[in-house]
């Protein structure tokens, strides 16, 4: 037998030629040719290596005409599938759109296609960039597809496939809407091809696909292409996370535990010097002498990482600041990563891409500091930093010009940027609310970086060792992959206006009910449900089993539980006006009152000290702010000084004697208790406390109770022998009905919550003419042109002319209100605003949004649950009027008090909204559209032109 091997595309086939017979050689080569003549078979030409399977099954299925939902770890390649769907749309002569969540990603990706097809084959859409977008592919931000949708814009003809890149963002709380509008709207003819991270409910998510976009093959892949290796950094040593247990079984490195142990037992030492806190470089000094353990430097990291080879690099710090600052702590270090040759080369690609910045920006940028830390192969990357040094970064750590990068998390999300090494500083981070601890998927997510495919053999993720570490949480974080993808659908008063014109609203609230969201709640009821069927079950049983032959039982049932309600809601009654007869007693204490206390622990004779009185209510004496009522503060007779509460005075007390309290008397002193108490009792021992009577019982008088008790008396029923087995029976049937009652209001709570919310937005934006019934008005039609979280307050102020009259710089600062949030909320001081028109105008728009925030309260809109308009923040007003007035960028950076990158992006952001704005506001008569239109020429100069993302 000859068997002849032969490599192609990375895959291994063996032919046997003498063991076939002619049939199966003739089968064969049929095969062969079938496979040959696959669109697969010709895009796996085009790479150099092989496909792994579930990148080939992704494939094939997308061939058969099915959409694909691919969960993949970050780097396992499952942008190949996203790729090949492009390379089927070029061979059909169909349009293929492919979407990223963020804009450095769409750039990132156009470059990629460009350099595989041509720039005459590639477009760019992102909002502030437009290339060749009638091309047969485009890149875009999911957003930019989104509107396009609403649009019904001619490019989507002939659309066959759409890519929705890192398709997991519709978690998002602030932008994942938008993914689902995507994808619900999409035409039934477009093929989807949705890419996510490895998540643990991707199953439920292809059901939801399957349900709303038909026949889509869900394909997993745990595997990834280069293991990772998890190690932590103490001291000078590396120690592994895990070691291999009893069968293969991972258990966590017994030296960290026993490292855990030492560090929780060693007491810290906290030093004072001339009563102030003791330098950190002192404390991190002692701390070494005492430990071979301890949390090393930055620059200690990347050394150590350099010598065991593990460069390059990205070390996350859940901080912008902090990024900066560890590359001026390997600055001063004297750190050098790159010898002279890739200084030049690092120089030459910096000049390069830099050369469009005038001069006199380059010393406010930072760019000298910036550019030593890079010559040095070190930088940081974070969102703060100008867009188009954070693409330098890129590119120079993607070349290995650059060998350790200091990054915040927002790294993590898609840009392309794998290492050979992830360092996680501390696993605690800042979530915009509190410090919390990384969750399992954020740690995935973030080591995920970490193992060049086809550079690497293994990846490493390192934690740096913290003083209260637990290994054992450690472990877990990185053995768990809960991932868990939860819609974050709401629906907005754009969406509300642009659906009603294309669906009208009754199709608009059952293409709503197709949510994601609506899916998972859907789902979440179904146990509930069961549990419902299961009690009807039972609540028949019992039916059966309290039947009565004199008569209707469930009727004598209801007339003894009614008569049993109103007993006890009588004696509910009751005890509520005893309580609040003896807080009304107790309030009339004064200091010097002997008393009987009736219950309790401290039961008997007693001095009342203090009366306790709340707040407010002191009577002369200094108030506490006691809930609960007065809590008189007392000396029993056995020498103990107590506070005492309502609980201890279930009737009214009355003082039976006065005493005077020595003004040396000092509760904390023994003996000054001792003398008093003895004092006490010589006053008032002999006194008998008058017993408390009790009212009448309310119920000896209530006619309705007399009622119930006739009622029953003349029932059928009542004569039955059986009565109260059948009564028990009973019983357990209106506690299961009152249980299944509360299942039920469960479901209700939980089923068609959004089209609920859909409902309310209607009703407002009708209450507000922008919809009547089934039709969009002229106002309506405006709101529909008008994207972002302050749609409908921008409709409102176009449609109040608060913008008219302005020049182009005012209209850009109170434009600037409607999308600046502030990273931190700070209420110390009130933002500086321009003067004038402007100032008159921003002062307007929140009047408006006051107006628009009762109207959304009295319509049960709530922003707590992610629908509504937040109040507009002027934060960023006085920044965009200085820009758009031609000042200076040292002096904005100066008085906006933000770093370059941020300011960037919120001018970015202006000129898109200003942009809808002139596209929304009236033609004629008006003077916004070129007001508008001016504003974006002003903001779009200097460093915002050319930043090519933002």
């Amino acid at each position: 037998m000859i068997v002849r091997l032969s490599v192609r595309n990375g895959t291994l086939e063996s032919t046997m030629t003498e063991d076939l017979s002619p049939a199966q050689r003739y089968a064969a080569a049929r095969k062969r040719a079938a496979e040959q003549a696959t669109a697969l078979a010709s895009f796996r030409e085009m790479y150099d290596f092989g496909l792994d399977p579930f990148q080939i099954e992704a494939c094939q299925a997308l061939e058969a005409g099915k959409g694909v939902l691919v969960a993949a770890p970050t780097g396992s390649g499952k942008t190949i599938v996203g790729e090949f769907a492009v390379h089927l749309a070029l061979r059909q002569g169909k349009k293929c759109f492919y979407t990223t969540p963020i804009k450095a990603l769409s750039n990132q990706k156009y470059n990629d296609l460009c350099r595989r097809y041509g720039t005459a084959k590639v477009g760019l859409l992102t909002g502030d960039n437009s290339v060749n977008s009638d091309a047969p592919v485009v890149v875009m931000t999911t957003e930019v597809l989104r509107n396009m949708l609403y649009a019904g814009s001619q490019t989507l003809l002939g659309l066959g496939y759409v890519v929705m890149d890192e398709v997991h963002y519709l978690s998002d709380r602030f932008r994942g809407a938008v993914w689902e509008e995507v994808i619900i709207h999409l035409p039934e003819s477009v093929t989807l091809v949705s890419l996510s991270a490895t998540v643990s409910n991707a199953e439920e998510f292809g059901d939801w696909l399957d349900t709303v976009r038909g026949d889509t093959e869900v394909i997993v892949s745990e595997h990834r292409p280069v293991p990772l290796f998890q190690h932590v950094l103490a001291g000078r040593r590396m120690y592994d996370l895990f070691e291999e247990g009893e069968g293969h079984r991972k258990a966590v490195n017994p030296d960290l535990t026993r490292m855990a142990r030492m560090e929780a037992s060693r007491p810290s030492y906290p030093d004072r010097r001339r009563g102030r806190s003791m330098r950190e470089a002192d404390r991190e000094r002692e701390r070494r002498q005492r430990s071979r353990i301890w949390t090393p430097s930055r620059p200690e990291v990347i050394e150590r990482l350099d010598a065991e080879g593990l460069l390059p690099a990205i070390t996350f710090i859940f901080s912008r600041a902090a990024c900066e600052a560890a590359v001026q702590q390997c600055l001063y270090a004297g750190l050098r990563l790159n010898d002279e040759e890739a200084r030049a080369k690092v120089r030459s690609l910096v000049e390069e891409r830099t050369a469009s910045i005038p001069t006199e920006d380059l010393h406010v940028l930072g760019y000298y500091e910036w550019l030593e830390g890079l010559e040095r192969g070190i930088a940081a990357h974070h969102a703060g930093m100008l867009p188009t040094f954070k693409e330098v970064v890129e590119e120079l750590f993607v070349r290995g010009l650059v060998k350790a990068v200091f990054a915040t998390e927002t790294l993590a999300l898609g840009i392309n940027m794998p290492a050979r090494s992830v360092v996680l500083e501390k696993l605690v981070k800042w979530n915009g609310e509190q410090h919390a601890d990384i969750t399992p998927g954020e740690y995935t997510q973030l080591t995920g970086r970490a193992g060049r495919r086809g550079i690497d053999v293994e990846g490493h993720a390192v934690v740096l060792w913290q003083r209260g570490m637990n290994p054992e949480q450690l472990a877990g974080l990185a053995g768990t992959r809960t991932y868990p993808l939860r819609s974050s659908f709401k629906p907005s008063y754009n969406m509300a206006v642009n659906l009603v014109e294309q669906f009208g609203r009754h199709r608009s609230r059952e293409l709503l009910e197709t949510s994601f969201a609506q899916f998972q709640a859907d789902k979440s009821v179904v146990g509930i449900s069961r549990q419902v069927q299961r009690n009807e079950e039972g609540l028949e049983g019992y039916k059966a089993s309290m039947t009565c032959h004199l008569g209707d039982f469930e009727e004598y049932a209801r007339l003894r539980r009614e008569l049993k309600d109103r007993e006890t809601e009588l004696a509910r009654q009751g005890a509520a006006q005893r309580r609040a007869e003896a807080a009304v007693a107790l309030e009339r204490l004064k200091p010097g009152d002997v008393i009987h206390v009736p219950t309790g622990k401290y039961a008997g004779l007693a001095l009342v000290l203090d009366p306790g009185l709340p707040a407010g209510r002191s009577n002369g004496h200094r108030g506490f702010d006691h809930q609960d009522g007065p809590r008189p503060l007392v000396l029993t007779a056995e020498r103990q000084v107590k506070r005492l509460a309502s609980i201890d005075f279930p009737v009214p007390v009355e003082a039976l004697e006065r005493m005077r309290i020595p003004k040396t008397f000092n509760p904390r002193s023994p003996q000054s208790r001792r003398d008093l108490a003895s004092a006490l009792r010589s006053k008032a021992g002999h006194i008998v406390p008058d017993r408390h009577r009790r009212a009448r019982a309310q119920a000896a008088d209530d006619r309705e109770i007399a009622r119930l008790r006739a009622a029953l008396r003349a029932h059928p029923c009542h004569g039955c022998n059986d009565r109260e087995d059948h009564a028990r029976w009973a019983e357990r049937y209106y506690r299961l009905l009152r249980d299944t009652s509360q299942l039920e209001r469960r479901i209700e709570g939980r089923t068609n919550t959004i089209a609920r919310t859909f409902d309310r937005i209607v009703a407002l934006l009708t209450e507000l003419d922008y919809l009547r019934d089934d039709e969009v008005t002229e106002h309506g039609r405006r709101l529909a042109r008008l994207y972002g979280e302050l749609d409908l307050l921008a409709s409102e102020c176009l449609r109040a002319g608060v913008w008219e009259g302005l020049n182009p710089a005012e209209l850009a600062a109170c434009v600037s209100a409607l999308v600046y949030e502030a990273r931190v909320s700070d209420d110390a001081l009130a933002p500086k605003l321009p003067s004038g028109k402007a100032k008159a105008a921003l002062g307007e728009m929140v009047r408006i949004w006051g107006r628009l925030d009762a109207l959304e309260e009295d319509f049960r809109i709530s922003q707590s649950e992610g629908v509504g308009q937040r109040e507009p923040d002027l934060g960023f007003a006085w920044a965009a009027y200085m820009w758009a007035s031609e000042k200076g960028l040292d002096e904005v950076l100066r008085e906006a008090e933000m770093p370059a990158g941020d300011f960037v992006r919120w001018c970015k952001q202006v000129i898109d909204v200003l942009g809808q704005i002139q596209a929304a506001a009236p033609p004629e008569g008006s003077t916004v559209p070129k007001t508008a239109r001016k504003a974006v020429d002003a903001l779009l100069r200097g460093v915002v032109a050319y930043s090519s993302v933002g």
